[in-house]
């Protein structure tokens, strides 16, 4: 079976009602999930005896504010109860088919990391989960009313005990660290698979405190870039986009074909390049020199018949 853990913010407001969707549906998933909260924000210990969670207060923190992702990963594989794990962001509900993939990833594989695409949803009230079919009437609304997120947006992280032993200080709640992660896994040839067919992970909007000093989108707040350095470049960063594997909407594993056409479009714009800076125009310009008289003999221009470089 499996651990969810993550950290929170003050349960106070619309943060209070996302995080009480989000933790409930964890607890949801299967009788047999444990669910670790870290942290000693506001609320965190009442909610965790109310839903019956583990609640761990103490976290190694930057600057006494923001908790370290490492510090979460290296206490949560000690205490966790089952061999694999999942961090997630505690802004995102996971409907019944998200187990059904975890189990379907597990069949094909022991050791992995699982990542998926969001769905974006305004989610302002508390859910009703004792209602028959609460489940498929919030696929309905992120599917129809909601916005499926790019490959860059990624908010879980599933995986077996042991796939992360040492981990740069990075800083929960800005970017990089979660590109960091994928390109961590590949570089350890573990397979990747994408849940992005397969589940629908609805992620609660909400907006950001401005002392974090970070927007939406932007990955260039001070925070953010300094996990960057730490990382040792955007060379050490990937996207879901690179998962090596996918699980499809009927439940099947295969390779990830989406990632190898990717890669040759990526190749196939860096050819052009060298192409185009290496030979047409060298080459170009080589015949611009010998022919400068002639040309201007008849009157012609260069600019009216060279190749357009890239830019």
């Amino acid at each position: 079976m499996l651990t969810f853990f993550t950290t929170c913010k003050p349960f106070r407001g619309h943060d209070g009602i996302i995080q009480r969707n989000a933790l409930k549906s964890w607890t949801l998933l299967h009788p047999e999930i444990e669910v670790i909260v870290f942290g000693d924000e506001e609320g965190a210990a009442e909610v965790c005896a109310e839903f019956g969670l583990r609640h761990e207060p103490r976290i190694e923190r930057y600057q006494g504010k923001l908790p370290y992702i490492g510090s979460m990963f290296a206490h949560a594989q000690e205490i966790a109860r089952h061999d694999y794990l999942c961090y997630s962001n505690c802004d995102i509900i996971y409907l019944p088919s998200f187990l059904k993939a975890f189990e379907t990833a597990c069949d094909a594989r022991t050791d992995f990391l699982c990542v998926g695409r969001r769905w974006d949803v305004d989610i302002t009230a508390l859910l009703d989960f004792a209602k028959e079919g609460w489940d498929e009437a919030l696929r309905t609304l992120a599917m129809t009313r909601g916005k499926k997120m790019d490959h860059y947006w990624i908010d879980f992280f599933l995986f077996r005990k042991g796939l992360y032993v040492e981990m740069p200080p990075l800083i929960v709640g800005h970017c990089y660290w979660d590109n960091w992660m994928i390109w961590r896994t590949l570089s350890l040839r573990v397979p990747v698979i994408d849940f992005s067919d397969a589940t629908v992970p609805v992620h609660q909007n909400h907006g950001y405190s401005p002392e974090l000093g970070r927007v939406k989108g932007i990955p260039t707040d001070a925070l953010s870039l300094r996990n960057l350095r730490l990382i040792g470049g955007i060379k050490h960063t990937r996207t879901i986009r690179a998962a090596t594997h996918r699980i499809s909407e009927g439940g099947r594993v295969g390779r990830n074909l989406r990632r190898y056409l990717t890669l040759i479009s990526l190749l196939a714009v860096e050819v052009r390049r060298y192409l185009t800076y290496n030979v047409w125009l060298p080459s170009w310009h080589f015949f611009l020199r010998r022919t400068r008289r002639l040309r201007n003999a008849l009157g012609l221009r260069s600019k009216s018949t060279a190749p357009r470089e890239m830019g």
